[in-house]
């Protein structure tokens, strides 16, 4: 158990609830951050000291807003995102600018907000919610490699500049999750499985796989991970060769 607090964003719903279960058994304040409020209500009555925050973090004003109400947390997970499939040059400009929008600009305005009051506290942590693409995109995702590879560069740059100010800055990067925006996916049978006989480790990733890396990141035994993108794939990144074996 600890004492300490954290803010996620994306909360109400799929990965982000998934990471505010597990913190909130780890026995931190947990600040839930989404513009659903009706999922976030949800989900704060089902956890120990949660607090519901409202707001969209591609609008500044209300970032600040739940930032007000909640207080400075020691970490921010900055998990909320979308995804708008289908080949990059058929998507419309509209789903486009959402999608950098909400993934890489909303990661930025949260990280500022948070990284301002942090300096003033005296330190603190913030963790991106990256994907296996920002290394290795794929068709048919539309805006959302860029945006990804955009968050884990933003994460890099963030860390060497509030080094200083005792602030870590760190993102995860994960592979094929069975949860959140990808679990529709998986409801295909035949995907799924050809998905999972594809990752080394012979399984989909769950949230939980997620919400507990966050811990290890945010714990003394991470306390010396900067500037890094932990990738939790199964090993599948790194799977290219396995999948054209020789003869």
């Amino acid at each position: 158990m600890n004492d300490k607090s954290i803010l996620i964003t994306g909360a109400a719903n799929g990965i982000g609830k998934t990471i505010a279960e597990h913190c909130s058994r780890a026995g931190y304040r947990v600040g839930l951050l989404d513009m659903n409020e009706k999922a976030l209500r949800e989900t704060a009555s089902n956890l120990a000291n949660s607090e519901v925050l409202v707001a969209d973090v591609t609008r500044p004003g209300e970032v600040e807003a739940a930032f007000d109400q909640f207080g400075t947390p020691d970490t921010i997970v900055n998990n909320a995102g979308i995804v708008r499939f289908g080949p990059l040059i058929e998507q419309s400009v509209e789903d486009f600018i959402q999608t950098v929008n909400i993934n890489l600009i909303g990661t930025y305005i949260v990280s500022r907000e948070g990284a301002h009051r942090m300096k003033q506290a005296g330190g603190g942590h913030i963790i991106n919610m990256s994907s296996i693409n920002s290394r290795t995109p794929g068709p048919g995702a539309g805006a959302y490699p860029a945006t990804k590879a955009g968050v884990t560069q933003m994460a890099r740059q963030l860390a060497i500049e509030l080094g200083d100010a005792n602030i870590r800055v760190n993102a995860i990067a994960p592979g094929f999750i069975d949860a959140g925006m990808s679990a529709p996916i998986y409801e295909d049978e035949k995907v799924r499985n050809k998905r999972a006989g594809a990752v080394p480790s012979g399984r989909l990733g769950t949230a939980d796989d997620i919400a507990a890396a966050v811990l290890y990141l945010d714990s003394d035994a991470g306390s010396y991970v900067n500037g890094h993108e932990l990738v939790i794939d199964g090993g599948v990144v790194h799977s290219l060769l396995a999948q054209l074996p020789r003869d």
